[in-house]
């Protein structure tokens, strides 16, 4: 790409915010040119407003070391410098739907990793593999708000991402799916810094995480849905029961996945070869930030792992195994995908480019 774009970040001293800087530093296609956060951050250096508490294990890029922070609620201060707003920032719900919302007002495109839009009607819930059909709401979403050039997508919770690829993959194939029932396991860092306290989950794993199951059975119901009068009406056709633990894992969140065929189920060499063979959108354009294959299937009895198996394809790639029949539905599977990188940022900003790539922005 010839002129890169150039992309702001709001909520940039946190640990998501500091994610994006992470990956989209080199990036072919972003140049990360505005960066804002809270007031008390506004007005200083990037390196001073994260200093003590930078918590990626590379150091700070240096193009962004002296970077002046500014205002993430003063929206009109990103006029100007930049076409797209990568949203991480930390506040309630209502406050993140009306600050994204006022963005997009001033016609910037809100690439949101937050969960406050995930339930509006006209706004995607993105899985670039999966529903890149649902940008096709853009428009009625203009309409209703009279945005001119500005909108809002989200990216979904992170929990789900370890078995929403291996789902669509056997639904593209034919084989549609009846129930689900899921227990994750998911890392600390999904809970930001600080994060539960060392006493809750050394020697230890939590069966709680609000909101976590609500949004895990909601959600890709909404992603797998489609649009009907203006709005993205959610597939109720599987059911979907969920369990969601916090354990004591840096990175990495895993599924362990049991379902039920709603026809003809597949063998199991066929659903291997189906999830090996798997590609969509992102591969397709060949996006920066794709991986391939987007699905690795482990042969090992005991895979994948998180610390083994979360880096897989640039930590963007969702690794399957344990492949097996069930007892009580048709096949049990155990997926894994790093919760931080396709969970979060990376996830983002492979949403930013295909709608780079799709001339949305």
């Amino acid at each position: 790409m010839e002129k890169k774009l150039k992309v702001g970040i709001i909520g940039a001293t946190g640990m998501v915010g500091q994610n994006y800087l992470r990956l989209l530093a080199g990036h072919p296609w972003f140049e990360v040119a505005y960066l804002a956060a809270s007031p008390k951050s506004a007005g200083k250096k990037y390196a001073d407003a994260v200093a003590g508490r930078w918590h990626m294990a590379d150091n700070i890029p240096p193009e962004y070391a002296g970077m002046i922070v500014d205002d993430a609620g003063i929206v009109n201060k990103a006029e100007g410098k930049c076409d797209l707003i990568f949203s991480a920032v930390e506040m309630d719900k209502q406050s993140i739907m009306d600050l994204e919302e006022e963005y997009a007002g001033h016609g910037f495109v809100v690439v949101s990793n937050n969960s406050a839009h995930r339930y509006t009607e006209d706004v995607p819930v993105m899985v670039p593999e999966i529903n890149p059909a649902h940008l096709d709401i853009l428009p009625e979403q203009r309409k209703r708000h009279g945005w001119d050039k500005g909108f809002i997508i989200v990216k979904p919770n992170c929990s789900i991402q370890s078995y929403m690829l291996p789902l669509y993959a056997l639904l593209k194939a034919g084989y549609p799916v009846e129930s689900m029932i899921i227990t994750t396991l998911q890392a600390v860092s999904g809970a930001g810094y600080p994060g539960p306290a060392s006493i809750d989950l050394i020697d230890n794993t939590v069966p709680y995480i609000p909101g976590e199951e609500e949004k895990s059975e909601v959600e890709p119901r909404k992603i797998l849905g489609s649009i009907k009068g203006g709005r993205i009406v959610p597939d109720d056709n599987i059911r979907i029961s969920t369990h969601c633990n916090r354990v004591p894992v840096s990175d990495g969140h895993t599924a362990c996945v049991s379902l039920k065929f709603a026809g003809k189920k597949p063998k199991k060499e066929e659903i291997i070869s189906i999830w090996k063979n798997f590609s969509g959108p992102p591969q397709e354009l060949n996006l920066p930030s794709a991986p391939v294959p987007p699905i690795i299937y482990r042969d090992e009895i005991d895979r994948p792992q998180p610390r083994k198996d979360r880096d897989a394809g640039k930590a963007m790639a969702v690794t399957v195994g344990r492949l097996r029949g069930c007892n009580v539905f048709d096949y049990r599977f155990v997926g894994l995908h790093h919760n931080t990188v396709r969970g979060a940022a990376g996830g983002s900003i492979l949403a930013a480019e295909l709608l780079l790539a799709r001339g949305l922005v």
